[in-house]
């Protein structure tokens, strides 16, 4: 797969602007309607559409910048690509009208109408460390329009149909010609007598009062990808709303925001801890227990160790995001001070704070 850069002729430094520019140039070298029957032009086509829609999104391009295509990819995981023509004439309408090219649907190139769908809805969910290590299934509840029962989606009361719109005579779109730099293009738009439907409601259910739909509460279940950061998200096809009359569904957009442990700190893949040991271990050596994401594991710990030293444990971090790589455990060591000792430890350690005044090492600070 080309850089997304590279694909719309645009730096990483570009703004906005720059880069809708860049697109729209791209979009319309290689529009469908001036490359009749060409797949290679098609291709390209795509490809413009896809880095556009990553390269415009703020999140989607930050994403883009520190992890390139593996995170864009991957169970529906900031999933960018385009396969069908319909989708991207309708994600970047206002790209082609600019251009005058206008919404043709069903117009010079043999496209097939715009099929309409519901709207996409937005959450946030919170995720620990342990769902970021293992991945999880969830289970969340939702509100979103699904079809009323009452009219089963049609709008129109028990009994009644809806009749067919006069200002688009049905077909749910207006049609206008108009002229651009290539030539007569026909611009199509939704009808706003029946908002694109090519129906009229007479007598409107009353339980959704006409809309179709009703608003509900909905359980949508989905799995957390290992190796996920706050900030990032995934897309549930078809979890959105509904639409009215057999629209397809919108999507659910789920954004994921990191839970703040109790034990580690996160530094991209790799994950910190702080360490207690006891002062014979810090000078003798030993081995303590470390809670690890994956469960505990034995440390060994060198003789004369100092405090904040940073130990390693390789591979007992995170996972990458689609990736079988994982970062590592820092354990960073502190010396447990006691706040009360007996007679006798005390003696001992005045003993052994007299033995160290007279250690070379000890001398070179004092």
């Amino acid at each position: 797969m080309n850089d997304y850069y590279d694909i719309l002729g645009v730096d990483k430094g570009s703004s906005k602007d720059e880069i809708k520019k860049a697109y729209r140039k791209v979009a319309m070298k290689f529009h469908p309607d001036r490359n009749p029957d060409n797949k290679d032009a098609e291709t390209k086509f795509k490809e413009a559409a896809e880095a556009y829609s990553v390269l415009s999104d703020d999140q989607k391009k930050a994403q883009y910048d520190q992890f390139g295509h593996a995170g864009m990819n991957g169970n529906g995981f900031n999933s960018s690509g385009f396969t069908d023509m319909n989708d991207i004439f309708s994600n970047f309408s206002d790209i082609f009208e600019a251009s005058g090219f206008g919404d043709i649907f069903g117009g010079g190139g043999g496209r097939t109408r715009r099929q309409r769908k519901g709207t996409d809805l937005k959450l946030s969910i919170p995720v620990t460390l342990e769902d970021v290590y293992s991945g999880a299934e969830k289970s969340i509840k939702i509100k979103r329009l699904e079809n009323c029962k009452s009219c089963t989606g049609s709008g129109a009361e028990k009994g009644a149909k809806p009749i067919t719109c006069t200002g688009c005579n049905g077909s749910g779109e207006i049609r206008r010609m108009q002229r651009s730099l290539f030539g007569q293009v026909m611009n199509v738009q939704p009808c706003q007598n029946c908002k694109g439907t090519g129906k009229v409601i007479s007598n409107p259910c009353k339980s959704c009062r006409g809309d179709g739909v009703t608003r509900i509460s909905a359980s949508v279940s989905f799995e957390i990808p290992p190796g996920i950061s706050g900030g990032n998200y995934m897309t549930q096809r078809g979890e959105g709303n509904k639409g009215p009359n057999g629209v397809p569904a919108g999507d659910l957009m789920i954004y994921f925001e990191e839970i703040e442990h109790s034990l580690f700190t996160r530094d991209n893949n790799d994950i910190y801890i702080d360490a207690y040991v006891s002062y014979p271990i810090a000078v003798f050596g030993g081995q303590i227990e470390v809670p690890t994401l994956a469960g505990k594991v034995r440390l060994k710990i060198p003789s004369g160790i100092r405090p904040g030293q940073m130990l390693r444990l390789r591979n007992k971090g995170l996972p990458g995001l689609n990736s079988h790589r994982h970062g590592d455990l820092i354990v960073r060591i502190n010396v447990h001070v006691p706040k009360h000792v007996s007679k006798n430890a005390k003696k001992i350690i005045n003993d052994l704070g007299d033995e160290l005044k007279e250690n070379s090492e000890f001398k070179k600070f004092n």
